[in-house]
């Protein structure tokens, strides 16, 4: 980290997200009013910033050492602005989301694993190949990928491509899904933040689809549940990476990283964040003065500042995914493992809104959301 701190171009890829992110607003709304015509923009920020990142990434050659800036933006700074999302909810609230979120993501992860690995088999790719698209569509995208490689003795080419494949098809549905779930549940947005956060890959991209339901659609709930939702499925790596090194696993040579695994490191520590987040939410909204020391007006001033802060952190990261996503390194994924992680895509998406519109209403009614 202090190599990078005294990195120019580090702070320059830094610099450059901050840019897009900045200028995203500015253009979302020039593009919706001005050249759709809407009183009001209908294009978020949020998406804006994604759009005109890919756009300066596969139109302009940036300098390779940018890259170091943008995954800091779009690693650590998402992270910090998930956990922060955390103030936005008391632990009461939170925990009512996970116990809504945990069946459908529980069923969800149990029919990828399984039905994506057979079709990988029919298509004749490698256990590697079939276990890590299985893993990051239905568990959480690159992170997972990254996890279970070792376990599975991945080789690099086959980590490589299921990341691609996730990129692409998670980059399709952060755009499409807030359409869809909108459309589907438009009076119930809860439902569609179900929805976007047990279907979508990416941490990344469940927060960006879950801020453009809300900037459209008015709806904050959405994006607090599918937040609550994405950190279930990340909290299940714990449990499920090892199942996918049995069902997935091979004899190829041993690795050491892979027998030197410890359960804890697969605890996201956005996740324990996010978790204090709504626990000091919940004490300083307790009785007329937080903590004792701050009266309400102004507590209610700091958790807005907070959410600001967080949603800002999360432009921040969108821009710099839309800065990463370079279409040239999704043309190298071949026809086989595309057309096992479109299958997948699918996959989970069907049995996302299957099971939602079938069982989420009446057990969001019976806990009380």
């Amino acid at each position: 980290m202090i190599n990078s701190l005294r990195n120019p171009l580090w702070w320059a890829g830094i610099t450059l997200a901050v840019v897009i992110s900045y200028a995203a607003g500015h253009v979302a709304q020039w593009f919706g009013e001005s050249v759709l015509g809407f009183a009001k923009s209908p294009v978020s920020d949020i998406m804006m910033a994604i759009v005109l990142g890919m756009i300066v990434a596969n139109v302009i050659r940036l300098p390779p050492g940018l890259g170091l800036g943008l995954r800091f933006c779009s690693s650590t700074i998402l992270r910090v602005g998930i956990m922060l999302l955390g103030i936005r909810l008391s632990l009461l609230g939170a925990g009512r989301f996970t116990l809504v979120a945990l069946p459908f993501v529980i069923v969800a992860i149990a029919v990828g694993l399984s039905v994506v690995g057979v079709l990988g088999r029919h298509l004749n790719l490698s256990r590697q190949m079939s276990g890590l698209i299985a893993v990051g569509t239905s568990i959480c995208g690159a992170t997972a990928i990254v996890a279970t490689a070792p376990l599975i003795k991945a080789n690099e080419s086959e980590v490589t491509y299921s990341i691609a494949c996730i990129t692409l098809f998670g980059l399709v549905a952060m755009f499409f899904y807030p359409i869809l779930g909108h459309y589907l549940f438009a009076n119930e947005p809860a439902l569609a933040g179900l929805f976007l956060g047990t279907s979508i890959h990416e941490t990344a991209q469940v927060a960006g689809a879950g801020l453009m339901y809300e900037a459209q659609y008015n709806a904050p709930v959405a994006l607090d549940i599918a937040t609550v939702t994405k950190l279930v499925r990340n909290l299940c790596m714990i449990a499920v990476i090892p199942v996918v090194g049995i069902l997935y696993g091979s004899d190829r040579g041993a690795d050491s990283s892979a027998r030197d695994a410890r359960w804890w490191r697969l605890i996201p520590w956005f996740i324990i964040g996010f978790a204090l987040m709504s626990a000091l939410r919940t004490v300083g909204d307790f009785g007329d003065r937080a903590f004792g020391i701050m009266d309400q007006t102004n507590w209610i001033a700091l958790v807005t500042f907070v959410r600001s802060t967080a949603e800002n952190c999360l432009l921040l990261a969108m821009a710099a995914v839309g800065l990463t996503s370079m279409f040239s390194g999704l043309r190298q994924i071949g026809a086989r493992p595309f057309l096992l992680g479109l299958f997948a895509a699918v996959l989970i998406g069907g049995v996302s809104l299957t099971l939602i519109s079938l069982f989420a209403k009446p057990l969001i009614d019976a806990i009380g959301l």
